[in-house]
């Protein structure tokens, strides 16, 4: 499975690929009896892909054949036991990829010159990840978490390890020239490099931060420099090692109440926005105003999905067997949205029921 969906990662998806580009969604499930069935539509899903990759005069058999080594090597690295609610696969001439994710995707096969990003996009977006930064004396580590676990994050430098061991110990001891372990100037340096390494991450992937540590190694961190405006300090120590249980157990409690906040602060600013004319309800109404880049904030119910037909100047409720349905109008909402600047924020179900379960602040 990838890492996790950064800015600079989802760039590099929506490049385009030398034809052609396969993208094979799935909805997968987590528990028994549903989920005996994966591996069999998994299979059936690349019989298909097969199928017109075969029958595509565009495609040459050198890149067939590359294509669906691919595809079978994408197959090999899928694990069903642990699946989330959603399965993605990409693959073209000398790549793969498989991302798992906790949001369902529509069933489909698409063959084109880049990857059909806004269901991953949809599903990254809902997860509300996050970063937490664990620091100690002699090791500071990195998280990456959502909705519902963390996982140490182990590139871009991650984790800094270093000896606490100075050599020149018993002669300080001795003139009382032993500085405390946050104050001595190796302690400083390496929460320097610690800021710096988390700088270019938050750089390129920015998210909300929670710090985790003792009050002394947190302070020293700050003086550094600043930890950014979406940041939440933990004054807990002795989780610079995980493991990732405890992690996620020290967070969870502030998780819950953040989410909380956010929540009545998104349902307020809708509301204002109402007030002021500046807003949009419902798939509709939220769907022109993303295509016209208006929306600043988007709000959407963890599990609103729909099925559409489009008109061209408005949308109708749909079946899934109807000709031109279009199944995942809401990811491509919330694509969009994010594509024209906008903030997404998905809120439980029911908060905007009367607002048709998407809403939208305007720009204008």
């Amino acid at each position: 499975m990838q890492p996790a969906l950064s800015t600079d990662v989802l760039a590099k998806l929506r490049q385009p690929r030398p034809y052609p580009a396969v993208s094979l969604l799935m909805p997968t499930h987590r528990r028994e009896p549903d989920n005996t069935q994966d591996p069999v539509r998994l299979r059936n899903l690349l019989a298909q892909a097969g199928e017109l990759l075969q029958a595509d005069p565009a495609v040459t058999r050198e890149r067939r054949t590359d294509v669906l080594s691919q595809l079978e090597q994408a197959l090999a690295e899928v694990d069903l036991v642990h699946a989330e609610d959603g399965l993605v696969i990409y693959a073209a001439p000398g790549e793969h990829q498989v991302w798992s994710v906790a949001r369902s995707v529509p069933e489909r096969v698409v063959i084109a010159d880049t990857f059909l990003t806004r269901n991953l996009v949809a599903a990254q977006a809902a997860e509300q990840p996050f970063w937490a930064l664990a620091v100690a004396a002699d090791r500071v580590s990195l998280w990456n978490g959502d909705a519902e676990h963390v996982t140490e994050h182990t590139e871009d430098g991650f984790p800094l390890t270093r000896s606490l061991e100075d050599p020149d110990a018993e002669r300080k001891e001795r003139i009382g020239d032993m500085p405390s372990t946050f104050r001595d100037e190796q302690t400083r340096q390496f929460m320097r490099q610690a800021h710096e390494a988390l700088r270019r991450v938050l750089s390129s992937s920015p998210r909300p931060l929670y710090v985790l540590g003792e009050a002394a190694a947190v302070s020293l961190l700050e003086e550094i420099g600043p930890l950014g405006k979406d940041t939440t300090i933990v004054q807990r120590g002795g989780l610079a090692a995980g493991p990732a249980a405890q992690v996620w157990q020290a967070l969870e409690p502030l998780r819950t109440d953040k989410a909380a906040a956010e929540k009545e602060a998104v349902v307020s600013e809708l509301d204002a926005a109402q007030g002021r004319r500046e807003f949009a309800g419902g798939l509709d109404e939220a769907w022109k105003a993303a295509k016209e880049g208006r929306i600043r904030l988007l709000a959407v119910e963890e599990h609103f999905q729909a099925i559409v037909r489009d008109y061209g100047d408005h949308l109708e409720p749909a079946e899934a067997a109807d000709l031109d349905s279009r199944d995942d109008i809401v990811d491509e909402i919330v694509e969009q949205a994010l594509q024209t600047g906008a903030e997404v924020r998905f809120v439980p179900d029911d908060t905007l029921t009367g607002a048709g379960r998407i809403a939208g602040v305007l720009r204008y």
